[in-house]
């Protein structure tokens, strides 16, 4: 485990030279790796841990469209995609991958398979930390562990097959064989990490709830659509609001953040570009500081993670999402978008 310097504070991280993939091979060597859930997360682990050279089963409800995607990517049903307490049977790590509304569901089927010394893998806090909500309360005999990718299942694979890695957190709530840090470390470097990092159950997903509600998705949302209303309503046409509001973010600058830092892509642009940026950036930062501390605070208090829970077991959740979903994709700020992409130069291709 290194020790890297974050902005003047030290953290424990773990490198893939350090913990090369031949030696999370050897650690896993005679587990069998059970994946349940094949919707946001489960095909991109899932995929990579085989293609590292990992046992891996997938476990699935039949006659169901994830069922489906599964024997789509090439799992073959009776060898490696099976029912899933059959799944669960077979499995010696558990990597619990269904949405948090499932993992409620399902969770008094699984606890019947959690025999002593199996391990219980998350990507998610959310089950474990809130668990006088979810009433998931694994037995003292089982690993407890868990790997988080820092962005989309999609993301992990795409990442993957380029040759590259999404950055992790890892955390252990419970170590009942003595392997559990090898076999958690193992299996991030399995699913593709790039490098991975220690947090806690809670610290994940109190950190994950305020970033997709904060500037992951909500607030970046919401920043988006106020600047392009303030310039429709000025006379802007839809599609310089929407280049101006999002597109030349998304496409031309954000990739060079990513790559340098937001100081060198300040460096880099124009004196007046500069001045502006560098003298509005603390208002905005002022101004949306109190809503994030609420965020932070409604996380803590368990408040958001009850909305989630009340609001994804309903049985019209998915009529209500889309919904709102058209809402967004019926704006006219997004409906600019699929207009622009369109006319994206790599479309004449």
């Amino acid at each position: 485990m290194a020790r890297i310097n974050f902005g003047g504070t030290e953290e424990n991280v773990v490198t893939r030279e350090e913990f090369p993939l031949k030696k999370a091979q050897e650690v896993l060597k005679d587990e069998v790796i059970a994946v349940i859930g094949y919707g946001v997360q489960g095909p991109g682990q899932a995929l990579n841990l085989k293609d590292n050279g990992f046992n891996v089963i997938i476990g699935q409800r039949k006659e169901s469209k994830t069922w489906d995607k599964a024997v789509a990517d090439g799992w073959e049903p009776g060898k490696t995609l099976f029912p899933i307490e059959e799944a669960l049977d077979k499995g010696t790590i558990i990597q619990y991958l269904l949405s948090d509304a499932g993992q409620i569901s399902v969770w008094p089927t699984v606890q019947k398979y959690l025999k002593p010394g199996k391990a219980l893998y998350f990507s998610h806090g959310f089950g474990i930390t809130y668990k006088e909500r979810t009433g998931i309360v694994p037995p003292k005999d089982v690993d407890v562990i868990l790997v988080a990718p820092k962005g989309s299942g999609t993301s992990l694979r795409r990442m993957f097959l380029e040759g590259r890695g999404l950055n992790s957190s890892y955390a252990i709530f419970q170590d009942a064989t003595g392997k559990a840090k090898d076999r958690v470390v193992a299996l991030g470097i399995g699913v593709g990490s790039g490098y991975l990092f220690e947090t806690t159950f809670q610290k994940e997903v109190y950190s994950d709830l305020t970033g997709e509600r904060g500037t992951l998705m909500g607030a970046i949302q919401g920043i988006f659509a106020a600047q392009y209303e303030v310039l429709r309503k000025n006379g802007h046409s839809p599609s310089e609001a929407f280049n101006e509001t999002v597109e030349e973010l998304t496409q031309s600058l954000m990739p060079l953040v990513a790559e340098n830092g937001m100081d060198w892509m300040y460096a880099n642009c124009s004196t007046t570009a500069q001045r502006g940026a560098l003298d509005w950036w603390k208002k905005f930062r002022d101004a949306s500081l109190p809503v994030f501390s609420e965020l932070y605070d409604e996380v803590a208090k368990g408040n958001e993670a009850q909305r989630s829970i009340d609001s994804n077991s309903q049985s019209d959740y998915r009529v209500k999402l889309e919904a709102e979903l058209k809402e967004l994709r019926e704006s006219e700020m997004w409906q600019a978008g699929a207009a622009v992409r369109k006319l994206r130069p790599e479309n004449d291709k």
